[in-house]
Order: C-alpha cells, then sequence, then structure tokens
C-alpha cells in the first residue's frame, strides 16, 4: 500500500502523523511510504531521518491509498482527496457539518483516532492526546491566572501563609485525571467531579488530598463559582461534549478566573466556548479567561507525536496489510473508529448530531 504522511495546515499544528521509528514499521512490511517534505521538521524529525530508513520525500502525498495525519483535514486538503481513499487521523466531525460534507462529498473511508476502541472499551488512540492535553491544561491555566496575564493573580499552590488557588475539574477521564495530578503537584486545592462513583472512589483512594464531588448540575452550579480555575474534561465519544456550565456560572466566577475547555474539540463544555488557536488562544467572556485551543498538544510536538505513533501504528500496519475491509472486519474496535464510508455516515454519535441517516459499518464489510 502507499501510504501518504501531509505536513500539517492546521494553525500551529506542528505533530506529524508518523515518525521515522513508525514509518520503518510499515516499510519493513513492504509498503510505501511518502512523507510531503519538511512534515517532520517541527516535531525535530528531519527528511534524512525518514530517507534514512527508506521513506519517499516528495511535494505532494494526496494520490496515495491511505493518508496517515494528526488532525482532522482542512478544506484545501479535503479538495484533494479522492474516492475509496483511506483517511486515518482525528476527525472529530460532531461539531464540525462543513468538515463532515466534505469528507462525505469525496466518498472517503474516515477511520477517527477519537472512537477506535480497545477490548476494554478504552480510546487507545485518544489517551495519549488526553494526558498531555490534560497536562497542558494546568499550565496554560496557572499561566493566565498571572495578572500580567489578565488573571485575578492567584498562584495556583499558594506560599506558606497563603491559601492555593482553588481548581475544579469537570470529568474524571484520562484529562482530568492528568489535570488533577498537575495541579496537586503544584500545590492547589483540586475537586474533580465524574457521574461514575466507582471512577470517584478510584480517584479518591489514588490521590490525596484530592476532593471528589458527583457531578450533577446543583454540585456544579454550587461550586463552579468557588473557583479559580475550571478544566472542562467532559467527553462522549464521537458525540458533541455536553454543556455542563451556562453563561449564568461563568457570570458567578470572580474576574480575572480562568476557564480552560479541553472538550472544545468536540464543541466544548459551556455555553461560552468557542475555538481558539495558538496564534490568539484566549478570549474574555463575562469577566473569565477563555483558554479554548483545539489543538492543544500541538505545543508539544515532538513528545505528542512520539505518544501518539507508538500508540497508532499498530491500526496503521493492519490497515495497511489487510486493507481496511479485512481490518474491519478482524477488529472490532477499529471499526468503531470508521466515522464516514463512500459517502455514508457510519458512526451512530455522528450521525445524530449531524442528523444523517445512520449506516453501520458492516454494511460495506
Amino acid at each position: 500500500m502507499r501510504i501518504g504522511i501531509p505536513k500539517e495546515v492546521k494553525n500551529h499544528e506542528y505533530r506529524v502523523g508518523i515518525t521515522p521509528q513508525t514509518a520503518r514499521s510499515l516499510i519493513d512490511a513492504g509498503h510505501v511510504v511518502l512523507v510531503e517534505k519538511s512534515a517532520g521538521v517541527a516535531s525535530g524529525f528531519s527528511d534524512e531521518a525518514y530517507s534514512k530508513i527508506g521513506a519517499k520525500i516528495v511535494t505532494d502525498v494526496f494520490d496515495a491509498d491511505m493518508i496517515i495525519k494528526v488532525k482532522e483535514p482542512q478544506k484545501n486538503e479535503i479538495d484533494k482527496f479522492h474516492k475509496g481513499q483511506i483517511l486515518f487521523c482525528y476527525l472529530h466531525l460532531a461539531p464540525d457539518p462543513e468538515q463532515t460534507k466534505g469528507l462525505l462529498g469525496k466518498e472517503v473511508v474516515g477511520i477517527a483516532y477519537e472512537t477506535v476502541t480497545d477490548k476494554l472499551g478504552h480510546l487507545p488512540l485518544l489517551i495519549p492526546m488526553s494526558e498531555i492535553a490534560g497536562r497542558i491544561s494546568i499550565q496554560a491555566g496557572a499561566n493566565y491566572l498571572q495578572i500580567n496575564n489578565g488573571g485575578k493573580g492567584r498562584l495556583l499552590g499558594g506560599v506558606p501563609g497563603v491559601l492555593p488557588a482553588n481548581v475544579v475539574i469537570i470529568g474524571g477521564g484520562v484529562v482530568g485525571t492528568e489535570a488533577a495530578r498537575m495541579a496537586l503537584g503544584l500545590g492547589a486545592n483540586v475537586t474533580i467531579l465524574d457521574r461514575s462513583l466507582e471512577r470517584l472512589r478510584t480517584l479518591d483512594a489514588l490521590y490525596n488530598p484530592l476532593r471528589t464531588l458527583f457531578s450533577s448540575p446543583s454540585n456544579i452550579e454550587e461550586i463552579i463559582p468557588t473557583a479559580d480555575l475550571v478544566i472542562g474534561a467532559v467527553l462522549i465519544p464521537g458525540k458533541m461534549a455536553p454543556k455542563v456550565i451556562t453563561r449564568e456560572l461563568i457570570k458567578k466566577m470572580d474576574k480575572g478566573s480562568v476557564f480552560v475547555d479541553v472538550a472544545i474539540d468536540q464543541g466544548g463544555s459551556s455555553d461560552t466556548s468557542r475555538p481558539t488557536t495558538h496564534d490568539n488562544p484566549v478570549y474574555v467572556e463575562e469577566g473569565v479567561t477563555h483558554y479554548c485551543v483545539t489543538n492543544m498538544p500541538g505545543a508539544c510536538a515532538r513528545t505528542a507525536t512520539q505518544a501518539l505513533t507508538q500508540a497508532t501504528i499498530p491500526y496503521a500496519l493492519m490497515i495497511a496489510n489487510l486493507g481496511w475491509k479485512e481490518a474491519l472486519k478482524n477488529s472490532p474496535g477499529l471499526r468503531d473508529g470508521l466515522n464516514v464510508c463512500m459517502g455514508q455516515v457510519t458512526h451512530p454519535h455522528v450521525a445524530t448530531d449531524l442528523a444523517y441517516l445512520y449506516v453501520p459499518p458492516e454494511t460495506f464489510l
């Protein structure tokens, strides 16, 4: 199979879909890897490093059988796709009707990292980036709490004789857990909310002095106004993120507080959320600084690329070795990743949120 690795074109996206080390696995299996010139440079992987392991450096990769990239394709990339081409990357289609329409029109086979599952129902290709985004959320939040950055002037960990800042994390999954670890490590007063009592018990046992709270509307309404920093970390795989924070709640936070919405890739978890970029990462709404960058891990491109590609390469090999139909037949978890196929929507949450007819993946297999 001919596999194309394009240079990412999203604003300040420095990751790349494959490293030289993981590309070698595909080449050793007999496949041709085409890497767009300078695709890996920002992540620290030179063209020479790819050439040494047998990849071909080219100026255009979009005639390949499969495209492996990181972020959802931008319009100028979608225009280059062709019918039956395999697209393997993050898609986040539910909050993005224009991208969905474009991919359906091109009749590609779109397998989304964020909905691939493993035998335990976990999201193995989302977890590495969720870990990074959770940690970055605290770094960003701490930065924008500084008064020179428009914040209220609170130090997350406080100092002897001065209480630490209050951090509230909504969602106890991978993002929320990593955010809690970072915030606790800095000495903050941390409360995490989740709807699973089993998850809260696990977190309570693992992290002291983390406080846990059941995620009900009344509890959210009570705790948000007390927070200096709120992290939105809610997720329903493939579906629009639920709006768990209202504008009225944002109004009740102190001026200069910070809200970091890691759920922004799936539409955001607050009525006041809207996507931002690394060029212009924040805006102020109701006196609260909002950080809603849609590709947070891109800021730590080398770490993020290495973490992501070591998770994706087994699946990429499966698709390349077997073809997409046989790969999806053999792997129910990979089949969960099929979001669009030959002009049809093949993920139930995407179909529901965007009002398309849902066509089960098995229809194509």
